[in-house]
C-alpha cells in the first residue's frame, strides 16, 4: 500500500512540482505578503512654523524610511483633505511657536493616521511617537537639559522587531497543513470516486493498514517539503534558527501527522473529490485564524481562545516560533509537543474507526 501511494503521487510530473515547488512558492510570496512594517508611508506636512527645528522634525521622519512626504501645505484643511482623499495615511502638523516653545522645554505636534486601515495605523503611530521621542531627547541634550526619564526599550529575540521574523516560521506551519490536507483529504474519496475502494476492501488489508498506507508517503514529503521551506527560511529570508533542528523535526513530524490524521478524517465523511474539497477549506480557513497565524490568540474573546486550543495550527506555530527565534525545545515546549501527539493519535483512530 505505502509504495502504490508514492507511485502514485510521484509518478505524474505536475504532481511533483505541486509537491514540492508549490511550498517554496508559497513560503516566498507568503514571506513578502504577509508582512506588517510600513515602508516609506505616505505623509502629508503641515509647516505653521517654518523655522529649523521644525525642518529637522521632518527630516528626523523621513530619514527612518518609514514615512515618505509626499505633500506639504500651510493650511490644515489641506492635510484632512489628503487623509479623506487616501493620498496621505499619516498627518504631521507642526504648530506656529513649536520651536519657540521647544526652547522652553514644552513644544507639542500633532499626528493624524487614516484609521480605516487599522494595522498600518498602529505601526505608524507607534513608529511616530518613536521619531518624536527621539528627536525632543536629542534636542534636550543638545540644550544642557537632562531628561527627567531616560526611558530605552530593548526588543528580545528581534531586536529590529521585522514582522518576517515572526512570520515566516509561521507560514512554514500554514504550508505544511495545506500540503497535509490537499494529498490526504481526497485519498479516500478518489479511490471511492473511480471505483477502486471495493477492490481495496476485499485485500487484505485492515482499515489501520489501509489509513497508514495512505498517510506514511504523505508524511515522508512533507518532512521534505519541512527541510525545503526551512532552508529557504533560514537562507533566504534570514530569519533566525537557534535551537535544535531536531526539536523542530519532532514537532513537524507529530504535526503532519496530526494534519494527515485531519485529512483522513474529511476523506472519510465526503463522497466525492469536490465534497472533499470544499470541506478541507472549511476547515484550513478557521484552523489558520484561530491559530495566531497574525494576531495574537491573547486578544480573543475567551470563547475562541478556548476554541483555539483545539487546533493543532496553534500548538505547532508555539513550537516552531520558539525554536526559531527563542532557541527552546521540548523541555520548555513540552505542553504542545504532548497536545500534537494526543491530536494525531485521536484523529487518527477516529479516521480508523470512520471507515469501518
Amino acid at each position: 500500500m505505502v509504495r502504490k501511494e508514492r507511485r502514485q503521487l510521484l509518478r505524474d510530473p505536475r504532481t511533483r512540482l505541486v509537491v514540492f515547488v508549490a511550498p517554496v512558492i508559497q513560503l516566498l510570496l507568503f514571506g513578502y505578503a504577509v508582512n506588517t512594517d510600513i515602508r516609506d508611508t505616505a505623509t502629508w506636512v503641515v509647516d505653521l512654523d517654518r523655522t529649523a527645528e521644525s525642518r529637522r522634525l521632518v527630516a528626523a521622519f523621513e530619514t527612518t524610511g518609514r514615512f515618505a512626504v509626499v505633500g506639504r501645505s500651510d493650511r490644515p484643511g489641506d492635510l484632512a483633505a489628503a487623509l479623506d482623499q487616501g493620498r496621505a495615511i499619516v498627518g504631521l502638523e507642526i504648530p506656529s511657536g513649536f520651536a519657540r516653545n521647544l526652547a522652553a522645554g514644552g513644544a507639542s505636534v500633532q499626528v493624524l493616521v487614516d484609521g480605516t486601515r487599522s494595522n498600518t495605523a498602529t505601526v505608524a503611530l507607534g513608529y511616530a511617537a518613536r521619531v518624536i521621542e527621539s528627536y525632543g531627547r536629542a534636542r534636550m541634550e543638545l540644550a544642557g537639559v537632562p531628561p527627567g526619564v531616560d526611558l530605552r526599550a530593548r526588543a528580545w529575540f528581534n531586536p529590529g522587531l521585522e514582522s518576517r521574523m515572526y512570520n515566516v516560521p509561521a507560514v512554514i506551519g500554514v504550508v505544511l497543513l495545506l500540503m497535509c490536507l490537499l494529498l490526504t483529504a481526497l485519498a479516500v474519496a478518489r479511490e471511492r470516486e473511480i471505483g477502486t475502494l471495493e477492490q481495496l476492501m476485499v485485500t487484505p488489508l485492515t482499515p489501520t493498514e489501509l489509513m497508514l498506507g495512505k498517510t506514511l508517503p504523505v508524511a515522508a514529503i512533507g518532512l521534505i517539503d519541512l527541510v525545503l521551506v526551512t532552508a529557504v527560511a533560514v537562507f533566504w529570508f534570514e530569519v533566525p534558527f537557534r535551537g535544535n533542528p531536531l526539536d523542530l523535526l519532532g514537532a513537524a513530524l507529530l504535526y503532519i501527522l496530526a494534519g494527515l490524521a485531519a485529512g483522513l478524517l474529511i476523506s472519510t465523511v465526503s463522497r466525492t473529490q469536490q465534497e472533499a474539497f470544499m470541506t478541507m477549506f472549511l476547515f484550513i480557513l478557521p484552523a489558520v485564524i484561530l491559530a495566531g497565524f497574525l494576531f495574537p490568540v491573547e486578544t480573543m474573546p475567551a470563547f475562541f481562545r478556548w476554541l483555539s486550543l483545539a487546533d493543532p495550527v496553534r500548538h505547532f506555530l508555539v513550537i516552531v516560533r520558539a525554536v526559531f527565534l527563542k532557541g527552546h525545545g521540548v523541555v520548555e515546549l513540552w505542553p504542545e509537543y504532548l497536545t500534537l501527539a494526543g491530536m494525531a493519535t485521536g484523529a487518527l483512530a477516529f479516521a480508523v474507526e470512520r471507515f469501518r
